[in-house]
């Protein structure tokens, strides 16, 4: 579930869920899935992010699935979804396709299948074919919504407090995004881009791989997925495993409400193991100096950000408060020793006036625009999920109280999620997870107890929900998402389910965390160039599963 991190969670146009989806979805019969040589920008990326683990670039596969925009309307206009096939390593007949979600909404899927796949076991290498998808609007998917790149320009305004000036620019601001992407949409698709649209998406995969079970592995908005396929679908479910659980009750404002206190308390957390190093990082000794110094630091940006060119492109770029607040919010997302580690020398950099690391590790684009596909379908769907309340007044009131206790995150939310106040396309009904008498009990979940972006009420709500379920809880751990988190005892449970179908046994089991990592031995705050340390900034949030 996205929640900034970069400037992710999300039902049905009528409350009869369970009833009207299988309808709508046996009136389309899709084609089988031809697949074929990926593009070679794509295989590279794979490369370049996944071959350390497995040399999966050289079998991953691609190919395009047409469904309906409309699914009450099967024969009108087509969408394409992109998807990718890791092939199993095994003889003879794959086990199944392990379909697989990221989560978003908005991630790209077709990435996390060749993901996937190298981080499985050998046992589960062999076994399944791992299956990703880019979801409707998102990625190589066609269309592919995108709505200003502009936006993210840096510096940003302020997030600002709730003050009169933050919040005249950003709802000018967010109006005018909401404005672009009504501007762009050309065949409707924010009219049928709800969850339970990408639900049926998912079930027209199912028909297109011949599979007579959908296998499913879904993470952070992925369980949403997961869970409502499971609702509308229930005769359907195959295997099904949802990581870092949504709070099907809390879709998606009060959601968004419970973040903002867990993230806060794990900033805190992670200002505190700065401290316990500060004979490496110079930051100070205590949990209090170091939350000091980086609310400073974010109160000095507002006005003096700092701006570096790279001497090799040319390109300008620059860190405001939100820049800084955004990309450090990972921390909070993973328990790691990489991005644990780069933050802090990042943080470090600019004590020593160190420019280069400083951009480059928080640093934005000034001028030429960025990517806001994740961004523009997040809204997308979520805004359109539910009704999200109309009053500023209601925000305003609710976030002025959060933000007095939980400061880190709780303004730069509000406006992640604020073109929600003026969302052009009708917003729907949640589908009732969990509300079906043939619900599969068989689901397995897992959860980190301090979990951020879901927090871990959200994961017992979806347990109480899905009758039948089993729940891993991870004590103490504050990574999102724990499968293939190197937890032996998470990922033995992991295999142990997709290959023989076997659970722990109990409602709810509960593994030891890992610990917090501790800094490399070779940590240096000095940038060779701007160039690299962008580039490694940008691997330590690849790794982050929103």
């Amino acid at each position: 579930m996205a929640a900034v991190a970069g400037l992710g969670l999300t039902g049905l146009g009528t409350a009869s869920a369970q009833a009207a989806g299988p309808s709508a979805a046996r009136g389309f019969d899709p084609a089988a899935v031809k697949w074929h040589a990926c593009p070679a920008d794509f295989v590279q990326q794979v490369h370049d992010l996944y071959d350390g683990l497995y040399p999966v670039s050289k079998i991953v596969q691609c190919g395009e699935l047409q469904v309906p925009l409309d699914y009450a309307k099967p024969s009108g206009t087509k969408i394409t979804l992109q998807l990718t096939r890791t092939p199993h390593t095994g003889t003879g007949a794959a086990k199944g396709d392990m379909v697989v979600n990221p989560g978003g909404p908005g991630g790209g899927g077709a990435l996390f299948g060749p993901r996937v796949f190298a981080q499985n076991s050998a046992a589960l290498k062999d076994a399944y074919n791992v299956i990703g998808f880019d979801p409707r609007g998102v990625g190589m998917s066609v269309p592919s919504l995108s709505c200003d790149p502009n936006y993210t320009n840096a510096p940003r305004p302020d997030y600002g407090t709730g003050d009169r000036a933050s919040v005249s620019v950003w709802l000018k601001k967010s109006k005018g995004y909401t404005d672009a992407c009504k501007k762009v949409d050309k065949i409707g698709l924010m009219n049928h881009i709800k969850t339970t649209d990408s639900v049926r998406d998912m079930e027209s995969i199912r028909k297109a791989l011949s599979d007579k079970k959908l296998d499913y592995y879904g993470a952070s908005y992925g369980t949403y997925l997961g869970s409502v396929y499971a609702t509308m679908f229930p005769k359907t479910v195959g295997r099904m495993v949802l990581d870092g659980n949504v709070g099907p009750s809390d879709v998606w404002y009060d959601a968004n409400l419970n973040q903002d206190v867990q993230f806060d308390k794990n900033m805190d957390y992670y200002f505190g193991w700065i401290a316990k190093y500060d004979s490496v990082y110079h930051l100070g000794t205590t949990q209090s100096t170091v939350r000091s110094f980086f609310y400073k630091l974010r109160a000095t940006l507002k006005t003096k950000p700092v701006y570096y060119t790279d001497p090799s492109s040319g390109e300008k770029f620059a860190v405001g408060p939100d820049e800084l607040t955004d990309a450090i919010q990972n921390a909070a997302y993973r328990r790691s020793q990489s991005l644990w580690n780069g933050y802090a020398v990042g943080l470090g950099a600019y004590k020593t006036g160190d420019a280069a690391t400083f951009v480059g590790t928080f640093g934005a684009q000034t001028t030429g625009g960025a990517d806001d596909n994740e961004f523009a379908v997040y809204n997308a769907v979520q805004c359109t999920d539910v009704q999200w309340p109309k009053s500023w007044a209601k925000w305003e009131r609710d976030n002025v109280r959060i933000n007095r206790k939980h400061p880190f995150l709780t303004w730069s939310n509000v406006w992640f999620n604020a073109p929600c106040l003026t969302w052009p396309a009708k917003a729907g009904t949640p589908v009732d997870v969990g509300r079906n008498r043939d619900l599969p009990r068989n689901i397995l979940q897992f959860e980190g107890s301090e979990d951020a972006a879901t927090p871990l009420a959200g994961a017992l709500d979806m347990h109480r929900r899905l009758k039948g379920s089993q729940l891993v809880i991870q004590d103490g751990d504050r990574t999102h998402c724990i499968v293939h988190r190197g937890s032996a005892a998470v990922d033995a449970i992991f295999d142990r389910y997709f290959l023989t179908g076997e659970r722990p046994g109990q409602s709810i089991t509960h593994v030891p965390q890992l610990g917090d990592p501790v800094p490399p031995a070779q940590t240096t705050a000095k940038a060779k160039s701007l160039t690299a340390t962008a580039t490694n900034a940008a691997r330590l949030t690849d790794d982050v599963i929103r």
